[in-house]
């Protein structure tokens, strides 16, 4: 093995705004440029994420077997505390701003959300959208396979392109083509169960630096302006069928990519669509506080649990064995929420067993 591609030099150097950007050079003379920014942004996301599955989650663990509907309402809101710290970090520390337009949300609603996709983050930004309509606690998100393994917006356009001239589809340039089966499928089995109030169509758009992965962001390359603009699509106003339906979500597609090229190749703004911008049911002051205080939590979690595992062996042991039931659960069974789904079933299951067995 060459010797000298293992040699890394580190230096730093202070950027024309201010900020400091750390540079490692290896010994074959390959530069990696990373921000301060974006390592705070990725570790304080990771060690949240982390230390808050095992202090806060997993003390409910237990409950999953006894009252999964319990469960998940704790669930739900604690995971709704972390993610309330992407939001907080992105608009509070790195100057983001996020601008929404068209119709408004309705607190509490069972909605589906549809989005187009222009980079690998767009689940996390809409997070910035939703937290001031009161629906991270709520939220669930589904993304197609391929999003975790392609690296950016252009390869996927490539693919999809091949999908349009193998179905006969409109080639587009700004929107992927969408897969129309998994929506039908989940807005058919909410409708069944009259679970859906209605289906929520943002279009997503970034006037100025598009980060399209996660090493973008490590870059400090964070957005300047996220653009949110929503329809708003009452359930009674759907397609029945499952053909037209799958009609309907495209022809969506092809509204996105006219709004998109309009928004791109004019003002970079939604604002020609004539909808004006949504106001929050949270008010602005309210939104602020909300994310001063996840920073401030955040800040002060991390350090006062590894504080914790320092000074107590019975921390230190729950905290290995949480890790080793977290790791093992998701070897065997494929993560929480297939155990979840089995202790929901199992427990439902049995009072109509028990009622079967009275007759």
């Amino acid at each position: 093995m060459d010797q000298t591609a293992l040699h890394v030099t580190a230096a730093v150097r202070k950027l024309g705004n201010g900020e400091l950007c750390l540079y490692l050079c290896t010994g074959k003379g390959t530069r990696i440029m990373v921000s301060w920014r974006g390592i705070y942004f990725i570790l304080t996301l990771f060690w949240g994420s982390f230390f808050g599955s095992i202090f806060m989650l997993g003390p409910f663990l237990p409950l999953m077997f006894i009252n999964p509907s319990w469960y998940r309402w704790i669930n739900n809101r604690l995971v709704a505390t972390w993610l309330t710290l992407p939001v907080a970090l992105l608009e509070t520390m790195f100057g983001v701003k996020v601008i929404i337009t068209g119709d408004a949300f309705v607190p509490g609603e069972r909605s589906v959300i549809i989005m187009n996709h222009r980079t690998r983050m767009d689940w996390m930004f809409l997070w910035n959208c939703l937290m001031r309509y009161s629906y991270l606690r709520l939220e669930k998100i589904c993304l197609k396979a391929t999003l975790k393994r392609v690296p950016g917006f252009e390869n996927s356009t490539a693919r999809s392109n091949e999908f349009a001239e193998k179905n006969g589809l409109q080639k587009y340039e700004y929107v992927l083509h969408p897969r129309t089966t998994g929506f039908t499928f989940v807005v058919d089995r909410l409708r069944e169960g009259k679970n859906l109030d209605a289906v929520h169509d943002i279009t997503v758009a970034y006037p100025h630096n598009i980060p399209q992965t996660e090493r973008h962001l490590l870059l400090g390359d964070f957005p300047k302006e996220i653009h949110f603009h929503v329809h708003r699509y009452p359930v009674d106003t759907l397609p029945t069928s499952k053909e037209d339906l799958q009609l309907w979500c495209r022809k969506r597609w092809e509204e996105k990519e006219e709004r998109l090229r309009s928004f791109y190749q004019g003002q970079k703004n939604f604002y020609f669509t004539g909808q004006t911008v949504i106001p929050p049911c949270k008010s602005e002051l309210r939104v602020l506080v909300v994310k001063l205080l996840s920073i401030l939590y955040w800040t002060l979690f991390g350090p006062a649990v590894c504080l914790l595992i320092y000074l107590y062996s019975l921390v230190r042991w729950y905290f290995i064995i949480i890790i080793v039931i977290f790791v093992l659960q998701e070897r065997i069974f494929g993560g929480l929420e297939i155990i979840e789904l089995a202790c929901y079933r199992f427990l439902h299951k049995q009072p109509h067993l028990n009622a079967e067995k009275k007759e």
